[in-house]
């Protein structure tokens, strides 16, 4: 019997559950179950990890002051408003440490990100789930949760798995009904596929109790260095900062994050192809009875008939070498998340799929 016990919380906190990822020995494996860009990072992040790593004996910047300028300068934004940390997770987790604890309510949707309940258990605070209407971010449900114990409130725009997206209209409406008291957690990781959105930064302008988190995981193809940043008032920023480790950040992953915000034609090409090829999986997997909402991001995700089909066809398509997401604990256990490819990706995708309905239906 264990005398020593963590603090409330801890323990209701299920493990995460990632991607599954292929074996070292295995070949002709396509990895599609964690949103990466198959594209890999720019050559300007390659070339800048080469350029720093015979500098790694050296401790990095404990302020990340020219990545932090370097993302101002991109999305025109003030750099004593960002705060840089591991992924975005970790910025998740800051806002929980800081502003919420026992007593306290976060709310998520049913279908949102899994960092956020986490977060809010490790920090002592109650999770509060609220539905989804249709997949959908539901603002009048959200509003309806919030009450006076309500610190944080977490919503992804597209969402993640559910790739939906609610427009500025709704995000505005949600930001001007949430307790003044209460932060509003704009999780914009996959922002950079939606042409000319600013993942709400806007509204951070004009509030205080708005904050915006972002990630070089996606898009940026740098989810292996795991750097992630947020952006809010210089009040919240210097809260989250004092709960901040120093060195959070290795010197590979500043330089590599920094060179990405200069190669804006690679970005440019990956949401080009990203979206013409999103496209296409959603239509041939629609004619093939498979539907799935319009996507906003790097993946779509396929709804089956039921669980048993969802879950027969996932193991049908790892036989084959292709690895996609089940989600069933994000409540969407008829469902399979999967990452937007190449072309090559796509097609075996469809194949696959085409092949397993043919044996079962």
């Amino acid at each position: 019997m264990f005398k020593i016990e963590p603090k409330s919380g801890i323990l209701d906190i299920a493990l995460y559950e990632a991607g599954s990822a292929p074996k070292s020995d295995e070949q002709d494996v396509i990895k599609l179950s964690s949103n990466e860009n198959p594209y890999g990072p720019s050559s300007k992040s390659v070339d800048a990890i080469k350029k720093h790593a015979a500098k790694v004996h050296l401790y990095p910047s404990t302020n990340h002051l020219e990545l932090r300028q370097s993302i101002a300068t991109c999305f025109e934004l003030n750099s004593d408003n960002i705060i840089c940390g591991v992924g975005s997770d970790e910025i998740i987790s800051f806002l929980c440490q800081a502003f919420a604890g026992p007593g306290d309510d976060v709310i998520h949707t049913e279908h949102g990100f899994a960092m956020y309940k986490i977060s809010a258990l490790a920090a002592g605070a109650r999770p509060v789930e609220v539905r989804e209407d249709e997949r959908y971010t539901d603002v009048d449900a959200i509003l309806a949760a919030c009450n006076r114990n309500t610190k944080l409130v977490f919503i992804a725009n597209p969402n993640n798995p559910t790739s939906t997206m609610i427009d500025a209209a709704c995000v505005k409406r949600l930001a001007d009904g949430i307790p003044e008291t209460c932060i509003l957690v704009l999780d914009g990781a996959y922002a950079e596929y939606v042409p000319n959105f600013d993942g709400g930064a806007g509204l951070v302008h004009d509030r205080e109790n708005i904050f915006m988190t972002r990630t070089f995981s996606k898009m940026y193809g740098l989810g292996g260095l795991r750097i992630g940043w947020g952006y809010g008032s210089k009040h919240v920023i210097d809260i989250l900062n004092r709960i901040r480790g120093p060195f959070n950040l290795s010197s590979l992953a500043l330089a590599a994050a920094t060179s990405a915000l200069t190669d804006v034609d690679y970005v440019d090409r990956c949401r080009n192809e990203n979206a013409r090829l999103r496209q296409l999986l959603a239509n041939d997997l629609g004619n093939l009875g498979i539907l799935s909402d319009t996507s906003h991001a790097n993946f779509i995700l396929a709804r089956f008939k039921g669980i048993g089909e969802a879950e027969a066809c996932y193991k049908f398509m790892y036989n084959e070498g292709l690895l996609v997401r089940q989600v069933t604990n994000y409540n969407l256990p008829h469902c399979l998340r999967i990452t937007v490819g190449d072309e090559t990706a796509c097609e075996r995708v469809y194949k696959s799929i085409q092949s397993f309905l043919e044996n079962v239906r």
